[in-house]
This record gives structure tokens, sequence and C-alpha cells, in this order.
């Protein structure tokens, strides 16, 4: 059976009020879940938070999963939506900025190389310096190999406008980072 297949099996006995088949859930994407939030800027506490709250949506929400639509994609955009929530009372209530994010939820080793470290950090910190428009495509189709379609699903606009925006997130990149690609 594929993941796709599983979650969809696994948001069916949600629905039928199995609530065991939130942990199966949850065993599968939280990890991936929370480097997604954690690509946006957000500190591990606030990717926890985040995650755990996209996973109690998912729980209370569980009779509006449509099972034409992929799990993943219906996860990402409630995650999304609680993520653009936290940012614009963040600029509301002035936060301090978001913290780094680490470039993996894994520990790195002692032995990592210095100058990958710094490629990572600065490619960390060009990333949250996109505008939040151009930063989510490039984080979900690059880092979570989602589809222009998939995408589209959960930010709420078209595959073509997705397209436009991975370029244009893409362009900027490049000249964020042109001293660190040479």
């Amino acid at each position: 059976m594929t993941e796709v297949d599983q979650d969809r099996a696994d948001m069916r006995r949600l629905q039928g009020g199995e609530a065991s088949a939130l942990d199966a859930l949850m065993e599968r994407w939280q990890v991936r879940l929370r480097g997604y939030l954690m690509r946006h800027g957000l500190s591990d506490a606030d990717a926890n938070d985040l995650a755990q709250e996209t996973f109690v949506r998912v729980f209370r929400h569980a009779s509006r999963f449509d099972p034409r639509r992929t799990f993943s994609t219906w996860m990402f955009q409630i995650a999304l939506n609680q993520l653009r929530d936290l940012l614009r009372q963040r600029q509301r209530h002035a936060h301090q900025p978001l913290d780094a994010a680490p470039e993996s939820t894994t520990a790195q080793t002692p032995a990592s190389d210095s100058e990958a470290t710094e490629q990572a950090a600065a490619v960390r910190a060009a990333i949250a310096a996109l505008p939040l428009s151009l930063r989510e495509p490039i984080i979900l189709a690059t880092y979570h190999h989602l589809s222009h379609e998939e995408v589209a699903q959960i930010i709420g606009t078209s595959a073509k406008a997705v397209e436009t925006r991975l370029y244009r997130a893409r362009e900027k990149l490049r000249q964020a980072l042109a001293a660190h690609l040479s």
C-alpha cells in the first residue's frame, strides 16, 4: 500500500471515530511537518507547537477531509493557514524576529564541514528573507517534493501561478546567494 493510500485509509478510520488512526498519521508526518515549519523560520519550539495544533485540527475537522485529495496537501494547507495567522499575530504584537531554522531535524555531527554549514545557513537566511508568497512554494516544492498542482491547492492559487512564483523565488535566491555559488 502506498503512503497516499495509507493516509486515506487512516483518514477513513479517523472519520469513523477511530482516534488511534491519528497516531499513525502523526508518526508518518510529524517530522516532515516540523521541518516544513522550521524552514519558514520558526524556532524548534514554535514548530512543535504549530505541528501539534495542526494535528489537533486534523482530528477536529476530519469530517471535512475530501478523500479525492491527498492527506499531505490538506495537512500542509492547515499548517500554512496557522503559520500565516502566527506571522500576522507577531507583526501586530511586534515580537522579536523569528529564529533561524536548522537545516534538518537531525543533529549535526561535530565533524560537519564548516563551509557546508556556512552555505546551509546562507540558504536558510535567503529563504527566510523571501516574501511569504515566494517562500511558501519554494519550500513545498523543493523540500517536500510536491507538484505544482499540490502546491497550488495548499496555497490557494493556480499551478501556473506556482510556476511563476517558483521562478521568481529561485531568481531571488540566485541573486542573494551569488557569493556562495561561486
